[in-house]
C-alpha cells in the first residue's frame, strides 16, 4: 500500500511529509515517559511533524539477562494509554510474542515488529490478524529485496497497512551499516521509515549491553531524508547518559529541534523533485 492512514492528518508515504516516531527506547517509568511524550510533541507540532510517539513495554532482546527490559505488558500498556489520551498522539510499540498482539492492539495505532523477529511468520500472521497498521524492522541479517516476502505474510491475512524500517545491516561482529540503496528497493513494497538511532548501534559492543556512535545520527538521518522516506524513527532522551536502554544511540532531547528542522528541509527538497 503506497499510503497508510495513521489518523486523518497524519499519512504514511513516500511521497508526503515524513512521520516521526520518535521516543526513548522503553518506558522507563510513568513521570519520565510521559514528559519526553509531551516535550517531543510540542517540539513536533511546532516544526509541523506529524507524530507517533514510541516506547516498549518490554524490551526482550536484550544483551544481558540482568538488563532493563521495562514496566511489563499490562503496566506499560497503561502508561501508553495514558499518553495516547493526554496528548492525543498515536502510539508504536513493539511485540515478541504472538500472544501479545490482541491486548496490544487494544491500544496502540502501530504495532512493530523487531528486526530479530521479522521472519517469524505466525507472529507477523498474528499482527496482521490484528488489524492494526503494522511496522516491520529489516533484519540486520536480510536483504532490503527479501522484505518483500514479509509484507506479502502480512497482507495474506487481508490487512494491507504495512510498513517497512530500515535499521542498517550486520557488517562484521558489533557492526552494522547503512546500505541506502535499501530505501529505494523497500519503497516498491510498503512505505519506508529509516530508524536513525538503531543503525548507528553496535551491538553488544559493551560486553553486557550495546553500545552506539549517536555522531553519526544526524549525517544518515539528512542522508535518509535526502532520498525522500514516509518516516524517520529515533530514540529520544533528556538524559541519553542515564537511560535505562540504547543510551549511547539516543538522540538528546536539546538537539532534537534543530535536528529536525534539517530534516524538514532536506525532506522538502527530495519529495519537490517528485511533484
Amino acid at each position: 500500500m503506497s499510503e497508510i492512514k495513521i489518523r486523518e492528518n497524519i499519512v504514511l508515504s513516500n511521497q508526503l511529509p515524513f512521520v516521526l516516531f520518535g521516543g526513548p527506547c522503553v518506558v522507563e517509568g510513568r513521570d519520565r515517559t510521559t514528559y519526553l511524550a509531551g516535550a517531543i510533541k510540542e517540539i513536533a507540532d511546532k516544526l509541523g511533524i506529524p507524530y507517533v510517539f514510541k516506547a516498549s513495554f518490554d524490551k526482550a532482546n536484550r544483551t544481558s539477562v540482568d538488563s532493563f527490559r521495562g514496566q511489563g505488558v499490562d503496566e506499560g500498556l497503561e502508561i501508553l494509554a495514558e499518553i495516547k489520551e493526554k496528548y492525543n498522539v498515536p502510539i508504536i510499540t513493539d511485540v515478541h510474542d504472538a500472544t501479545q498482539v490482541k491486548k496490544v492492539a487494544e491500544v496502540v495505532d502501530v504495532i512493530q515488529i523487531p528486526a530479530f523477529l521479522c521472519r517469524q511468520t505466525d507472529l507477523l500472521l498474528e499482527a496482521g490478524n490484528s488489524g492494526v497498521i503494522v511496522n516491520v524492522k529489516k533484519g540486520q541479517f536480510l536483504a532490503p529485496k527479501d522484505m518483500e516476502n514479509v509484507v506479502t505474510k502480512v497482507q495474506s491475512t487481508g490487512n494491507k497497512n504495512v510498513a517497512l524500517t530500515e535499521r542498517g545491516a550486520s557488517f562484521g561482529y558489533n557492526n552494522l551499516v547503512v546500505d541506502m540503496r535499501s530505501l529505494e528497493i523497500m519503497k516498491n513494497f510498503a512505505p519506508v521509515i529509516f530508524d536513525a538511532t538503531h543503525s548507528v548501534q553496535i551491538p553488544g559492543g559493551q560486553g553486557t549491553s550495546s553500545g552506539g556512535n549517536r555522531e553519526f545520527v544526524r549525517p544518515l538521518s539528512r542522508a535518509a531524508a535526502s532520498i525522500g522516506v514516509a518516516g524517520i524513527f529515533m530514540e529520544i532522551h533528556d538524559e541519553p547518559e542515564k537511560a535505562l536502554s540504547d543510551g549511547p544511540n539516543m538522540v538528546p532531547l536539546h538537539e532534537l529541534e534543530t535536528l529536525l528542522s534539517e530534516l524538514v528541509a532536506f525532506d522538502k527538497l527530495a519529495k519537490g523533485f517528485n511533484k
